[in-house]
């Protein structure tokens, strides 16, 4: 049976629901959805959709980050906007942010989201969890 770990940072923000920021297992760090929520728990729900792109990547970074991971070590990342009009907006936001990384993603454009977001990140990496389990 393989284990899991699970990793937690104060560089995000915490889990609002029954949830992780992000569980390993395999080599494979699964990190949860991260919204346009700052850190210290202030909503950006009513900034616009570029803050909340960064502020979104930013924290799925701060997870990474935790776990002992950059953004090289990322292998899919999953976002969910609001409009498909947004699209350009968070190319250039994601580029801004990753980088010379470019691992697999997924862009859904959908109606909306929970609580008023703009977009919601998740990402899979692949790295070695042992040293940064919390």
């Amino acid at each position: 049976m393989v284990g899991s770990v699970t990793v937690n940072t104060d560089d995000a923000p915490s889990p609002a629901g029954h949830y992780v920021q992000a569980k390993g297992a395999g080599g494979h760090l699964y990190i949860s959805g991260q919204l346009p929520i700052r850190p210290d728990a202030e909503p950006l729900r009513d900034t616009s959709f570029e803050t909340q792109a960064g502020q979104a990547i930013d924290n799925m970074l701060a997870v990474l980050k935790a776990a002992g991971g950059t953004p090289a070590d990322l292998v899919k990342v999953t976002a969910y906007i609001v409009g498909v009009s947004n699209w350009l907006s968070f190319n250039q936001v994601y580029a801004e942010r990753l980088g010379n990384a470019r691992p697999a993603r997924t862009i859904v454009p959908v109606s909306e989201l929970h609580f008023g977001y703009l977009v919601e990140v998740d990402a899979i990496a692949v790295l070695d969890l042992n040293e940064h389990a919390t």
